[in-house]
């Protein structure tokens, strides 16, 4: 065998070895969440640790078995080894009806009261004075003042 495929074999072989290694957690995600469902779907949305967090105690609650251990090293594995995405800044100022509505998680009518007062009133300056538009609830914007950029 030429040196340089047998360089490329030996490669390849300690990197499989290397890959196939069990992550810590690992095995625990695939035991659990087949209980249920394929393993495929349990990973497919990419979450935070505090989503990822939430899944599992929406899934423990519907009577996912396992230790706590064993769920402390799910979460850290889900979390390390499938990650939410960045979500993108909501520009206040500018953002339609729309963004702030799937952005925030409002409803349509509160999307759409604070794109009306804006024009009204003119631009933003703080979450202080977004949270004082009539019908919008405050709480929810609270909840996301870090996705606000004004």
């Amino acid at each position: 065998m030429p040196h340089g495929l047998r360089h490329l074999v030996v490669t390849a072989a300690v990197m499989g070895s290397a890959w196939a290694q069990d992550v810590p957690g690992k095995a625990a995600a695939q035991r659990v969440c087949v209980q249920c469902h394929e393993y495929e779907r349990s990973v497919a949305p990419r979450q935070d640790r505090a989503g990822w967090r939430t899944t599992m105690d929406k899934m423990i609650a519907l009577g996912a078995k396992g230790t706590p251990e064993e769920f402390d090293a799910i979460l850290d594995y889900l979390s390390k080894t499938y990650p939410g995405e960045d979500v993108p800044k909501i520009k206040v100022n500018e953002a339609r009806a729309i963004e702030l509505e799937s952005g925030l998680s409002l409803p349509r009518s509160q999307a759409a009261a604070i794109v009306q007062y804006r024009t009204k009133n003119g631009d933003f300056k703080s979450i202080e004075d977004l949270k004082k538009v009539p019908g919008v609830d405050a709480a929810k914007i609270e909840a996301r003042k870090d996705r606000l950029v004004f």
